[in-house]
């Protein structure tokens, strides 16, 4: 009985975003919500899907199929699927002055990675204040670039949409069918769209820690060094991760692709190098596009998918394995390489549970993604970097194609619907169902003898 009630919290998690996920695809089905013929339920639950875990594959084009009513639909299943429907829940009783149970709240501490019971509920209001914060803040600098362009109402409404999909790394856009390639000469609408998708995907624990570390700097000046000692070691991890990746995505992206008359070829230096680190900010879990996907080589596509499948760090609206799940998987390997014992980093050691999670989450994860990658190739005719490309973007929640997602096969598109729902809801109950296990396991633990086996 008490093994059951731990695993229910996960289950309760994927049942949410299942039913997130069926209700939007009937609201997306009804006359009211299509401008034009209906295309099919399946179109209808790929785009729910898509939009509820925040992924931004599009078997169908928003603009062209939806009504106002259809993309509110969409905008509002980003919204709730970004911060998950749990959370809204444990605000609605928090502002129905409702005290949340026990079993709430373990059930909030399994949906927020939490280590803790007690602060669920403030901690909740902060996640809302600095998203609707953040998307505001991202509303508002958009809106001096769309109304001018689209008028006033039409320019708020795409200010506001494209901002809460930026900032819930969903890259739905509803301007046209070409994402926002027309606008890739625009400093200010491509950098306030990587700010709401590092925002976002930087994960609230550590967007809390930073705010909380700078106020503490500025009212108690330190030095640098002891601003930067005082985070913890998953900020850390988390933010270096995070750096090196935005660094190096656009540094090689530039270098594949600067001679590119498909992408980035052509462009003056400036312009390339802006639309090279938004290539490498979207990469990461994001969907957006400023040049044409189909037309990057296929070593950026190579590349696309290592960044996807890492993705953004834990406890945001980003997906993929996690950066600080990579981070821990590195440091194993140095521990290894360098005959440590002990795995760690910046004086911290990380706890041999954490370690084997890590693993068992990347194993899992790629050999979820291969599988459909390989079954993509099976039922599919396109080049193999392509599906490869389809399918990393699903599992990660990117959204990213190669112009292939609304030609793909009935099939096709469920295995991607499949991945997209295991990929925003996976790695989550993975990782809880290894911690419980774990410890229901630790009292009743047998201990066995060594063994000795050859590895390499």
């Amino acid at each position: 009985m008490k093994e059951k009630l731990l695993a229910s919290p996960v289950r309760v998690i994927a049942f949410s975003f299942f039913m997130v996920i069926l209700v939007g695809s009937l609201l997306l089905w009804l006359p009211i919500a299509n401008a034009k013929e209906n295309c099919g339920y399946l179109n209808h639950l790929f785009i729910a899907t898509s939009a509820t875990c925040v992924t931004g594959l599009v078997s169908v084009v928003p603009y062209e199929q939806y009504t106002l009513f259809g993309q509110i639909v969409i905008i509002c299943l980003i919204q709730v699927g970004g911060l998950g429907f749990l959370t809204f829940l444990t605000m609605f009783f928090s502002y129905a002055k409702k005290r949340l149970s026990l079993s709430n709240r373990l059930l909030m501490q399994e949906s927020l990675n939490m280590n803790s019971l007690s602060g669920i509920t403030p901690f909740v209001r902060k996640i809302f204040i600095y998203t609707f914060g953040c998307e505001l803040l991202g509303a508002v600098i958009l809106a001096f670039q769309f109304v001018p362009e689209f008028g006033v109402a039409t320019g708020l409404y795409y200010a506001i949409f494209h901002s809460i999909s930026a900032f819930c790394n969903a890259g739905f856009d509803v301007i046209g069918s070409t994402s926002l390639i027309a606008y890739n000469n625009n400093y200010v609408v491509c950098l306030t769209i990587c700010f709401l998708i590092i925002a976002g995907g930087i994960g609230f624990a550590v967007a809390f820690e930073i705010k909380d570390r700078v106020r503490y700097f500025l009212t108690h000046p330190g030095g640098m060094r002891n601003f930067l000692a005082s985070f913890t070691l998953h900020a850390k991890l988390a933010i270096l991760v995070t750096g090196i990746l935005l660094v190096s995505g656009t540094f090689l992206v530039y270098l594949f692709e600067k001679d590119n008359p498909g992408t980035l070829g052509g462009m003056p230096l400036p312009q390339q190098i802006l639309n090279a680190f938004f290539q490498s900010t979207t990469y990461r879990t994001a969907g957006f596009a400023s040049i044409d996907q189909g037309a990057l080589n296929d070593i950026s596509k190579l590349l696309g998918c290592l960044i996807m499948f890492i993705g953004g760090s834990p406890a945001g609206t980003a997906g993929g394995i996690k950066t600080v799940t990579l981070a821990t998987i590195v440091l194993a390997v140095r521990a290894v390489v360098k005959g440590n014992r002990q795995i760690g980093a910046f004086g911290r050691k990380i706890k041999v549970d954490t370690v084997l999670r890590a693993l068992a989450v990347f194993s899992i994860s790629i050999g979820i993604v291969m599988g459909a990658s390989v079954l993509l190739c099976v039922l599919e005719s396109y080049p193999m970097i392509d599906l490869f490309y389809e399918a990393f973007s699903a599992f990660a929640t990117v959204g990213l194609s190669a112009n292939l997602t609304s030609q793909l096969c009935d099939l096709s598109k469920l295995i991607l619907i499949l991945l997209m729902y295991v990929g925003r809801i996976g790695p989550i109950t993975m990782v809880l169902s290894f911690m419980k296990k774990s410890r229901n396991n630790r009292e009743n633990q047998v201990v066995y003898p060594d063994a000795e086996i050859l590895v390499g």
